[in-house]
């Protein structure tokens, strides 16, 4: 399931609640140029209301940058239900260009990937207690999504339709500031 129209929250909202999760983990200024994905960004106009629901792209994820400000539909939760799934929890993560799917014949095609220590990130997993979990995340990256499925066992995915304009729109602005790695900020939305 997919909204009928890409994410509207204009550029201060996004900014604004990109800040007070920066704040509460940084003391340096916010990145000049960053990712922000809203879960549940639609949670009570798709889907259950009031419940970010799995397997539908609900989410958003904004690229925010000096000259830059464009929306995506995204989904950053698994596409289902499964003991021991991981769910990347809200923060600030460092991201990088890679490949997914890099077991596949091929190697894979262009995506990001965490740019973390053996890119593992803080998860919760279906089924377990313990957050974080005590098992990180290991390569929960950020990809094209399906069109049945959101195609995602713990990746933060875009709608296809929009994959192409997310991933240049991102190698452009990091060719344009000379970056290697930039910052995906999670949070829990809607955002208003």
């Amino acid at each position: 399931m997919t909204p009928k129209s890409k994410p509207k929250a204009p550029l201060p909202i996004v900014h604004a609640a990109a800040l007070a999760s920066w704040s509460k983990a940084h003391s340096e200024p916010l990145p000049e140029f960053f990712l922000l994905g809203v879960r549940g960004y639609y949670r009570d106009t798709m889907g259950a209301s009031g419940v970010n629901d799995r397997g539908t792209y609900d989410d958003a994820i904004f690229v925010v940058g000096r000259e830059t400000f464009a929306a995506f539909n995204a989904n950053t939760d698994p596409s289902r239900f499964r003991a021991g799934i991981a769910s990347l929890l809200p923060g600030w993560h460092p991201y990088r260009p890679g490949n997914h799917g890099i077991s596949r014949p091929g190697g894979g095609y262009p995506a990001f990937r965490p740019a973390t220590p053996n890119e593992a990130l803080p998860v919760r997993r279906d089924g377990e207690s313990a957050i974080p979990s005590r098992r990180p995340g290991i390569a929960i990256n950020i990809h094209r999504g399906g069109r049945t499925t959101t195609s995602s066992e713990g990746c933060q995915t875009i709608h296809p339709d929009q994959w192409q304009a997310f991933h240049s729109l991102v190698m452009l602005e990091l060719k344009r500031r000379g970056l290697k790695r930039f910052w995906y900020g999670l949070i829990d939305g809607p955002i208003a």
